[in-house]
């Protein structure tokens, strides 16, 4: 072999082997393999974008709403329906309750009752193994708010679905909150405007809607992910499971009980995630007044009940 025909070999090598542009492209297929979903990159950028004016629209009344908010929609919206009712099974309750906390979850700004439950099931399934779509060991900004950012086409979001909650697509109240999702935000942000400037006029108004929406759906959102990526990798175990979860106190006190993760994934359906005495789970507490007041049954952990018969 000549040296020329050497020199040409060692070009043509050199030509296959991919760019780092090529090679971040190749990656950003293989985690979007439907490509990235701008329309959620652009609602979750607003709302950063949005909880900026919170200096300047401040009031006391709008802490208030952002705070109460907060706990309907994280704590009753996610914590309580979406995770433990809706995802685990662990309690039951009356078609009117589950509808009506179906509607609060979905003004958390984490998407419909039925594709969380699809995503958080998958999880449990092949938690920070291969296919969880949400695991640190792929990157810790990957677990808290990357993963989310991928595109779905309808076939592909169908089957999903009917894999990971097919219990959950043929309830018509779930079906309907799927396809209006964005329109609940839209109503919940005119009827805060709409109170405050009957209160107190324009001003107050947009302080209700920078507090009770932008402010308060930040919270939410990233004190749900403080459950993917930082109770994944930060905290102690009281049981040796197949995965990373650990309980982090810390993450238990923003999210309800739900930072008692480690226990959660030792026993993935009992409603109560505390295991010690200083481990209060308030969203426990609360299906536990549900359950005193008849609003809920048949919770997982506790002696049976039967449902009641009105």
């Amino acid at each position: 072999m000549t040296v020329k025909q050497m020199a040409g070999g060692m070009r043509s090598m050199s030509d296959s082997k991919p760019s780092v542009a090529e090679h971040e492209t190749q990656e950003v297929r293989a985690r979007y393999p439907d490509g990235i979903s701008w329309v959620t990159v652009f609602w979750i950028g607003l709302l950063h974008v949005g909880a900026l004016a919170a200096p300047w629209t401040f009031s006391w009344s709008g802490l208030a709403v952002m705070f109460v908010l907060y706990w309907l929609t994280g704590g009753i919206g996610i914590c309580l329906g979406y995770h433990r009712l809706f995802s685990h099974r662990s309690f039951s309750t009356h078609a009117p309750v589950r509808a009506l906390i179906a509607l609060v979850g979905n003004l958390a700004g984490e998407g419909s009752a039925i594709h969380w439950t699809a995503n958080h099931r998958k999880h449990h399934a092949l938690s920070d193994h291969d296919g969880d779509p949400h695991s640190p060991r792929e990157g810790f900004w990957w677990s808290h708010m990357l993963w989310c950012l991928g595109a779905m086409n309808r076939e592909h979001r169908e089957a999903y679905h009917a894999r990971w909650a097919r219990d959950l697509t043929s309830d018509p109240v779930l079906q309907l909150l799927d396809r209006t999702y964005i329109v609940w935000h839209l109503l919940l942000a005119a009827g805060l405007f709409a109170i405050g400037y009957a209160v107190g006029g324009s001003s107050l108004g947009w302080s209700y809607v920078v507090w009770g929406m932008f402010v308060r759906l930040i919270v939410v959102l990233h004190c749900t992910w403080f459950i993917n990526s930082v109770t994944h990798v930060w905290g102690y175990k009281n049981f040796e499971t197949t995965d990373d979860s650990k309980n982090l106190w810390w993450v238990a006190l923003f999210t309800f009980g739900e930072g008692w993760h480690n226990n959660h994934h030792a026993f993935p359906r009992r409603a109560n995630y505390g295991r010690n005495w200083w481990e209060i789970d308030v969203t426990y507490l609360t299906i536990w007044l549900m359950g005193r007041l008849g609003l809920a049954w048949d919770i997982a952990g506790d002696a049976p009940r039967a449902a009641p018969t009105t």
